[in-house]
């Protein structure tokens, strides 16, 4: 026996991204402003979910467009269908949303319509190390209780989970996928303070109306 190496086959993951205070002031005065109740069209049980405006784009140029950058370059040519043909085909910021959460709330499995999604934590009241010595939870063997959870399936068809647990400390944390990655969000229990967060969807504008005042010419901008 010469040597044993361990094969990795190719697949493609997601981005975990820290926003700076501009970048987070930027969201709270986004959600000073939210627009009408989106509670409706949403697949979980919360308090309220509002619209949002990124005036002039702002989010779209100064963040999503790098993390756009960064997941076409960190996963090379095993992301895909997810690169889209920016010069024939712009991308928009098509929907995005501010949630509120109070306790028993959850979100379901569910996955997303676009190209891409984002998540970001703006406030968090729950540490997910209390959470787990609830009497509800304190014998479970998951990691579920009051947490957001990624699932996906490996190599052998298998549904894996991959948690994060909710703390203060994923407050300006934003994670970006593939808009067809399922994932859920678990209840939080004996906090009568919300939890706030944003999510939003990145779709190819060959669809819209190019004369829409969403479409960025990623061109211009210096997308790749």
């Amino acid at each position: 026996m010469k040597n044993i190496n361990v094969a990795h086959p190719p697949n493609i993951g997601w981005l975990e991204i820290e926003l700076d205070k501009t970048e987070m002031d930027y969201l709270w005065k986004c959600i000073d402003n939210k627009g009408e109740c989106n509670k409706k069209n949403l697949a979980g049980v919360n308090e309220g979910a509002y619209t949002l405006k990124d005036k002039d784009n702002w989010f779209l140029y100064n963040v999503i467009g790098k993390c756009i950058d960064a997941y076409q370059k960190g996963f090379g040519e095993d992301r895909g269908q997810y690169v889209p043909n920016t010069v024939q085909h712009p991308i928009v910021l098509h929907h995005w949303w501010v949630n509120y959460m109070k306790q028993y709330d959850y979100n379901p499995c569910h996955l997303h319509k676009g190209l891409y999604s984002f998540v970001v934590w703006m406030k968090i009241p729950t540490e997910y190390k209390d959470q787990k010595q609830l009497p509800r939870a304190v014998t479970s063997r998951s990691e579920s209780v009051s947490n957001f959870e990624f699932l996906y399936n490996n190599i052998l068809g298998e549904i894996k989970q991959c948690a994060y647990h909710m703390n203060k400390e994923k407050e300006g944390q934003m994670l970006f996928f593939p808009s067809e990655l399922h994932h859920q969000v678990y209840p939080f229990y004996n906090c009568d303070e919300e939890r706030i967060s944003i999510s939003g969807n990145i779709r190819i504008a060959s669809d819209i109306s190019i004369n829409d005042s969403r479409v960025v010419n990623t061109k211009s901008k210096g997308f790749k």
